[in-house]
């Protein structure tokens, strides 16, 4: 029986034909045929002329997601195994870690299904109706293709409601450990499939991460560190490069040149444990959640870490401020006349590196507004933070904030601290995150790295 088709009205062809798999409700301009809930349609144009093949959800704003530009009969389970093999060569080629992401949405060609590798389980998200009703075909060819001891559901996320679905969670094939230990540019991290954000783990900023080697090492000389050559043996003639104090005196500290860093928002220390790895001397790692910080805390220890770091539980925005109030009183009391008779309200500390990953801020169209100005607010009191030609590492995950939108709320943050920038990485997410051309909804990750110097 051929499929039903859905005729597009004049003039909206154009999107899909650049790349974007969504067609919306008020771009159709008739169905022919009858096709129930989920089920394959071809779409065409005006003309009648072939566009696509994508499934069919009536009760959906999206109607018809793409998930092939060639007549398709069936998403079976070779259709999934073929489409998972070429997820699986992608990443062979650009991510060095085993654990990744392995299925992006529509990035790779499968809208509505996202899977995520921990070890040797995998996590997956079914957000569609398309995909759920095919969750038998995904699961049988997810095994034969990734051979996982098990498969997690974390598909707990609400625009499953909007197609008309239910929230689900738990196993689905195997065994499926609650925590699970992955690896990430050679550093080892504890993950919750069960209860963890998302699935888990944020995959997204692997490269992200890994692009602070620079910003933490370089800092000794601040501190009147040198490295001078010293005899290494008195009876003879060898001598060994030694860092000294401005006294003469030898430094043992390993991580002399280390920068000072604060990571706020740290979930389960991503960019903390990095900053370690790459030589930092102290870091401050903050995050509202106790859960979030024991975790971080045990991500720490695993790795060797301990006595370099210092946990936070508190609020970023809160935090923030008190330091900000307490760097300014100290600059107010050295000026003379000060009234030093008061107790300074806080610690008034700065840092080398300040690393800022919020949350969205901005998950709705709606929400733009308010976003600026929470990310103005945590800029602005995260420049002030740093210290003099030290380095803002800021990022944000909501879609509608823009990266020009983005960068301009920056640097009305820098105006407003007295602060000047010179932008040194921008950067999105990793390569297991593929951005499609014509999809602007997965360009949501923007990540930045500023020198901050006063005006």
């Amino acid at each position: 029986m051929s499929k039903a088709k859905v005729w597009l009205q004049k003039g909206r062809r154009k999107r899909l034909e650049a790349g974007h798999p969504w067609i919306y409700a008020n771009e159709i301009e008739k169905l022919e045929g009858e096709a129930g809930p989920g089920a394959l349609v071809d779409v065409v144009g005006s003309n009648g002329k072939y566009l696509a093949t994508g499934y069919y959800n009536p009760k959906s704003q999206i109607t018809v997601r793409v998930v092939s530009y060639q007549p398709l009969e069936e998403m079976d389970a070779d259709f999934f195994r073929e489409k998972f093999r070429l997820c699986e060569a992608h990443r062979i080629r650009f991510v060095q870690d085993r654990d990744c992401r392995l299925v992006y949405g529509e990035a790779d060609f499968l809208p509505g299904l996202v899977v995520d590798r921990f070890a040797d389980v995998l996590v997956i998200q079914v957000l569609t109706l398309g995909m759920d009703i095919r969750r038998e075909a995904i699961i049988e060819a997810l095994v034969d293709v990734f051979q996982p001891k098990g498969i997690y559901e974390r598909s707990d996320v609400g625009v499953r409601q909007l197609e008309g679905l239910e929230l689900r969670t738990g196993v689905l094939y195997g065994e499926c450990p609650r925590i699970l230990e992955i690896e990430e540019n050679g550093l080892k991290l504890e993950v919750d499939i069960v209860e963890g954000q998302k699935t888990g783990y944020f995959y997204d900023q692997r490269e992200n991460r890994a692009s602070i080697e620079p910003l933490m090492k370089g800092w000794g000389a601040r501190s009147g560190i040198r490295l001078e050559n010293r005899p290494a043996d008195t009876d003879t003639e060898v001598t060994r490069l030694v860092p000294v104090n401005p006294n003469g005196k030898e430094v043992t500290f390993p991580y002399w040149d280390g920068a000072t860093v604060l990571e706020c928002f740290a979930h389960t220390g991503s960019f903390t444990l990095h900053a370690c790895k790459y030589g930092a001397k102290k870091v401050t790692c903050l995050d509202v959640s106790e859960h979030a910080i024991d975790t971080a805390r045990r991500n720490v220890e695993r790795n060797g870490f301990t006595d370099r770091v210092e946990f936070v539980v508190a609020d970023a925005f809160d935090y923030l401020r008190t330091q900000v109030k307490g760097v300014e009183e100290r600059a107010e009391r050295s000026r003379s006349g000060a009234d030093t008779s008061k107790p300074l309200s806080g610690n008034g500390r700065t840092w080398d590196v300040v690393i800022l990953d919020p949350p969205a801020f901005a998950k709705t169209k709606s929400a733009v507004a308010g976003a600026c100005r929470g990310y103005k607010d945590i800029n602005l009191h995260g420049l002030k933070l740093v210290n003099e030609g030290g380095y803002l590492v800021t990022a944000s995950c909501s879609y509608h904030m823009r990266p020009d939108l983005f960068l301009e709320t920056i640097q009305e943050a820098a105006s407003d601290a007295g602060k000047l920038l010179r932008l040194v990485e921008w950067r999105a997410a990793g390569k297991d995150h593929p951005q499609l051309l014509g999809v602007s909804e997965g360009h949501y990750l923007k990540f930045a790295v500023f020198e901050v110097r006063s005006k």
